[in-house]
């Protein structure tokens, strides 16, 4: 560390406090005075090194809490097409019952069905609405979310809608290795910052241990007279070094350095906790889609088989030839396929967005860390 310094006085003596006259004359000093701080055992270095753990551990923390804004505006984004996509089956459902409504009508009309086909139907058509409600209210409360998270107030109506029409997967998920997988996830990075500060401290403890050395030098110049300030007789220069020892703390610097030591084995076991949790995220969220493949494989494959039944139900019932029960029956099974299906898109979507926050979004990286981030598209 060096401190120049580059003061000029003028200072006014009067003889008569010396017991003389009392002619008073001045003495002018211009001098250059530099001191350096001998770093001789690291102390200036470490604490340095800590203070630059504290800014990476700030930088990692705004990191983090961007990834969660993200993945969490990603969920609400899946959230809504989910809940439109329940909402246009139970309304196609609301609309196939009113339609078998008025075909019973017309059977009862003709003497075909009893009066209690008729008051079924009724009370399918009922049910069928009281879900409608419900959903749009949680599509409603879900917007208010997604436009807090977006930085807009919950009444405001810029945002685009979302479908599952609209959201699709990536071809490829840009999986990592773990050794990638340390240098991506922000909460790791910020866990190894203090890590680093930690070890920091343990250097500025040890350090401050030791003596510290400082070597000081001055030149100028000093004259009763101005003109005579910069004269090659009116110079002066010094040297001098000072040395400070602790001597006696009553263990406060080696206690000191213990509570360093036992700052940094804390802030290495949570390093190694965080780490292994986030192999665990990663391993969760991997499994998770996974069965979400497959459960969207059986599901679509529901759908279809209950549409189908639905279809020739129908025409039996049309016929003659199926009862109203049955009927009721089929359609009960293709809506609850239709919102299950639904329901199956959007958890492979969710999990898609936890995965993203589980690898720390690691493919694309800032523009200025000097990486080509490469996007998949749908």
């Amino acid at each position: 560390m060096i401190l120049m310094r580059l003061p000029c006085s003028r200072n006014k003596i009067s003889g008569a406090s010396f017991g003389g006259t009392s002619r008073i004359y001045s003495l002018h000093n211009a001098s250059l005075s530099l001191s350096y701080g001998v770093d001789l055992f690291g102390a200036s270095t470490r604490y340095l090194e800590g203070l630059e753990a504290q800014i990476d551990y700030e930088q990692y923390q705004l990191q983090a809490a961007r990834l969660t804004l993200v993945a969490n505006l990603i969920t609400a984004a899946v959230k809504e097409a989910s809940l439109r996509g329940q909402i246009e089956a139970t309304r196609q459902v609301i609309a196939d019952s009113e339609a078998q409504l008025a075909m019973v009508e017309q059977r009862l009309a003709l003497g075909a069905v009893a009066q209690s086909a008729v008051l079924s139907q009724r009370t399918a058509v009922a049910q069928n609405r009281t879900a409608l409600p419900t959903l749009l209210m949680q599509l409603q409360q879900n917007r208010h979310l997604l436009n807090v998270l977006a930085g807009v107030a919950p009444s405001d109506d810029t945002l685009p809608e979302f479908t599952l029409a609209t959201l699709h997967l990536p071809e490829t998920l840009p999986l990592s290795l773990p050794s990638e997988l340390v240098r991506q996830r922000p909460d790791i990075m910020a866990s190894e910052a203090l890590l680093h500060q930690a070890s920091a401290d343990i250097g500025l403890a040890t350090a401050n241990m030791y003596p510290r050395i400082t070597l000081t030098g001055s030149y100028g110049s000093e004259s009763p007279t101005t003109a005579g300030l910069f004269g090659g007789a009116s110079t002066i220069w010094g040297v001098g070094a000072g040395l400070v020892q602790p001597l006696f703390h009553g263990g406060e610097l080696r206690a000191k350095k213990r509570q360093a030591v036992a700052a940094y084995d804390q802030a290495q076991a949570n390093y190694r906790q965080v780490v292994l949790q986030s192999f665990r995220d990663v391993a969760d969220t991997l499994l998770a889609l996974e069965m979400d493949g497959k459960s969207l494989n059986l599901q679509q494959d529901a759908e279809k088989a209950a549409r189908e039944i639905r279809q020739l139900v129908e025409q039996q019932y049309q016929a003659g030839s199926a009862s109203y029960l049955e009927l009721l029956n089929a359609n009960q099974q293709y809506q609850q396929s239709t919102i299950a299906l639904t329901q199956a898109r959007a958890a492979q979507l969710a999990d898609s967005a936890a995965l993203v926050h589980a690898l720390g979004g690691g493919w694309w990286k800032q523009a200025d860390s000097g990486d080509v981030a490469t996007e998949n598209k749908p």
